[in-house]
């Protein structure tokens, strides 16, 4: 059992600025053996404290500890009131080393917007730290996307080069799609890296049409996720499967009012190392208050 607290801070400046900033804080409670007494592990971590500062319409400039933009997956679906499964991925360290933070510099915005298409893009630099909390690797990378907006078709590729240690090259592919028509999210990642390669794609139906999205039915979710992992040199770092895994994942979610949901899943793992069942069930809570009081203008 894992309870969870991720307060996230976001304080504009202005029109250019924008501080922002996540810590997750974690308590795992486990039971080592049946008949033993249960343990406590706390786990705290900052991840991300950044500086944004709008330059351009087609430039944001990044400073500080950021999310590694590799594939989306990180960026996106992290949060945990937000992702769909509480499991991440298997391939999810493929590209994001050091659990999927940067210190660094990051580049990111729109390179081109047309009616039919938009260009995205995204460049970045991490250094190395050991600094407590602050830990990240050195590496450089860059993603671009495109986007269509008559038919909500997301398409990206990805790209980092670890600059230490054995200096690999880390591949990706994603693509997300969300027709007006239906409540369908439809979304996916393949990452490639020395360390193994595998793929992820998921789908989430609402049956926000039973009624409307407020009605008992329509505020059930349903989701399916399919992954596969092929290992190739060992990870050191524990964070990718040993051996080749597939994994086939289905759950529920259902939305309270008040910005309550839960979630409950099961999946099947079949490996050489042994087959096993993941089972999985969540509440989120998020809510939103203002750090200060505003001030109401006057009306004439």
């Amino acid at each position: 059992m894992q309870p969870i607290l991720a307060p996230v801070f976001a304080a504009p400046v202005g029109n250019r600025w924008l501080f922002e900033s996540r810590v997750d804080l974690r308590e795992l409670i486990f039971q080592p053996a049946r008949s033993g007494p249960y343990q406590h592990q706390f786990f705290d971590t900052i991840e991300y404290a950044q500086v944004d500062y709008n330059a351009a319409p087609w430039l944001t400039i990044v400073a500080g500890r950021f999310l590694t933009p590799f594939n989306m997956y990180n960026e996106r679906f992290t949060a945990v009131w937000i992702r769909n499964l509480q499991d991440a991925p298997i391939i999810f360290p493929v590209g994001t080393r050091t659990n999927g933070y940067s210190d660094g510099f990051m580049a990111r915005g729109v390179l081109l917007s047309r009616k039919e298409y938009e260009l995205y893009y995204t460049a970045y630099f991490s250094t190395f730290t050991t600094i407590n909390k602050l830990e990240s690797g050195r590496s450089a990378g860059g993603r671009a996307a495109i986007f269509f907006p008559s038919t909500r078709l997301e398409l990206g590729v990805s790209y980092q080069r670890l600059l230490q240690d054995q200096r690999t090259n880390s591949v990706g592919a994603y693509l997300s799609w969300q027709p007006g028509s239906v409540p369908l999210a439809l979304r996916g990642e393949y990452a490639h890296s020395p360390l193994g390669q595998g793929y992820w794609i998921e789908g989430a139906y609402r049956f926000s049409r039973f009624r409307g999205p407020d009605s008992v039915l329509g505020r059930l979710q349903a989701v399916g996720r399919a992954q596969q992992f092929v290992h190739g040199t060992p990870d050191l770092t524990g964070a990718l499967p040993s051996t080749n895994v597939q994994r086939a994942e289905f759950g529920w979610n259902y939305y309270l009012p008040h910005e309550v949901r839960l979630n409950a899943s099961y999946g099947r793992e079949f490996s050489p190392a042994g087959d096993r069942n993941v089972w999985n069930f969540a509440v989120t809570y998020r809510f939103l208050f203002p750090m200060f009081p505003g001030r109401s203008q006057a009306q004439p």
